[in-house]
C-alpha cells in the first residue's frame, strides 16, 4: 500500500510502498480516506534522534494523525464496530487506565508520547491499523475524507474553548489571536456555546474576513486595544501575543496558550498575571473532546472547511503548511 513515512532522523520523509496491516486480536483495520495535515508534522523533521529515543519513537513511520475513513477489518474480540462503518480515529494515544485517564485527562497521560503519525505509524496511507475500540469516533453521516480535522484542529480548539468557558460571562468578550484552521474552530464554538462577542485577531486579512465566514463579530491586526476580556485564546504563541494577551484579559478572566510558537512572557508574574483568573497550557485534546466536536459537527453547528490534495501531492500539500499560505486546513484524500 502507499505510506507518507519519516523514513530517518532529521530526513524528508517521502512517498513509500509498504505492505498492509493486518488487525489482530482487538484490532481494527481502517481504510483511510482523509488524512490532515498539521504543522507539528513540519517539526518531526527536525526532530533529534536522542529526544525521539527518549519520547519512546522508532524509525520508519507513517506521518498523519488526523485521520478518518472506514472500517476495513477487525480482530478477534473486537465488539462494537461493524466492516464498512464511517469512522475517524481520537489523534492522541491514551492508556486508558491510568489515572490521567481515569479522571477524563487522558491528553494528559504519559502514553501520549508516542501515537499514530507521530512515532508510529499513522494515518497517511492506504490503511492504518488501530489498537482499540475507544480510539474510534462514529461519523455517522459525516464524510470521512473531510472529517479528519475535527480530531485534531476541531478537538484542540475545542478543549481550549471548553476550559475557558467559567470564565466567560453573557456578554462579555473573547479574543481569539490567530485566525487559521484551530483559531476558526474556536471561533465557532464559542458562537455555539456562549452569549460572548467574538474578536479575531490575526495580521492576514484574508484570514480575518475568513473568521467572519465564521461568525466572528469584529476582527483586527492585533490584540493591542483590547481590555477588559473574559479571555483571550492564543493560537500563535509568540512573545508578542502572549505578552498582549496576557494584559488584554480582565480579573477573573482566562488566558488559553495552545500556539507553540516558542513565546514567553518576560513580566514577573505577580501583576502581570490576570488577578483571580486563570492561564493554561496544554497539548491535544480528550477523547471526550473530539466526541462532542464530531456531535456539534453532525449537528450542524461546527462546519469543516478544508483543501484537498490528492496522495501523490502531499509533498505540495506539507508546502503549503509550511508556507502558511492555506486559509483551512489541508487534506490528503486516499479513497
Amino acid at each position: 500500500m502507499r505510506a507518507y513515512r519519516m523514513v530517518d532522523w532529521a530526513a524528508e520523509p517521502r512517498s513509500v510502498e509498504v505492505p498492509a496491516p493486518s488487525p489482530g486480536p482487538g484490532e481494527i483495520l481502517v481504510r483511510v480516506a482523509g488524512c490532515g495535515l498539521c504543522r507539528s508534522d513540519l517539526s518531526m523533521r527536525q526532530l533529534p534522534q536522542a529526544i525521539g529515543a527518549r519520547l519512546g519513537w522508532r524509525m520508519p513511520f507513517t506521518l498523519g494523525h488526523e485521520t478518518a475513513g472506514w472500517v476495513a477489518g477487525v480482530g478477534a474480540g473486537v465488539t462494537g464496530v461493524r466492516e464498512g462503518d464511517a469512522v475517524a480515529l481520537v489523534s492522541p494515544t491514551s492508556c486508558g487506565t491510568c489515572a490521567h485517564c481515569l479522571r477524563g485527562q487522558d491528553n494528559c497521560c504519559p502514553a501520549g508520547a508516542t501515537g499514530r503519525g507521530y512515532g508510529r505509524d499513522g494515518g497517511l496511507a492506504d490503511y492504518v491499523l488501530v489498537d482499540s475500540v475507544r480510539a474510534l469516533l462514529p461519523l455517522g453521516d459525516l464524510d470521512p475524507r473531510t472529517a479528519g480535522p475535527l480530531t485534531d484542529a476541531g478537538a484542540t480548539a475545542y478543549h481550549a474553548v471548553r476550559r475557558a468557558l467559567p470564565r466567560i460571562v453573557p456578554g462579555g468578550t473573547v479574543a481569539v489571536v490567530g485566525a487559521g484552521g484551530l483559531g476558526a474552530f474556536a471561533v465557532q464554538f464559542l458562537r455555539a456555546l456562549t452569549a460572548a462577542r467574538v474578536v479575531a485577531v490575526d495580521t492576514n486579512p484574508d484570514r480575518l474576513a475568513y473568521a467572519t465566514d465564521f461568525g466572528a463579530h469584529d476582527t483586527q491586526s492585533a490584540v493591542d486595544g483590547l481590555r477588559s476580556l473574559d479571555a483571550v485564546l492564543d493560537f500563535v504563541g509568540t512573545d508578542e501575543t502572549i505578552a498582549a494577551g496576557v494584559a488584554a484579559v480582565r480579573a477573573g478572566g482566562a488566558f488559553g496558550l495552545v500556539g507553540s510558537a516558542g513565546g514567553r512572557l518576560e513580566k514577573s508574574w505577580f501583576g502581570a498575571l490576570p488577578r483571580d483568573g486563570e492561564v493554561y497550557t496544554f497539548q491535544g485534546s480528550t477523547i471526550a473532546d473530539a466526541r462532542d466536536v464530531v456531535s456539534l459537527a453532525a449537528a450542524g453547528q461546527v462546519r469543516v472547511e478544508v483543501e484537498q490534495y490528492p496522495f501523490e501531492e502531499v509533498a505540495d500539500a506539507y508546502a503549503a503548511v509550511a508556507a502558511g499560505t492555506l486559509k483551512s486546513r489541508a487534506v490528503v484524500l486516499l479513497s
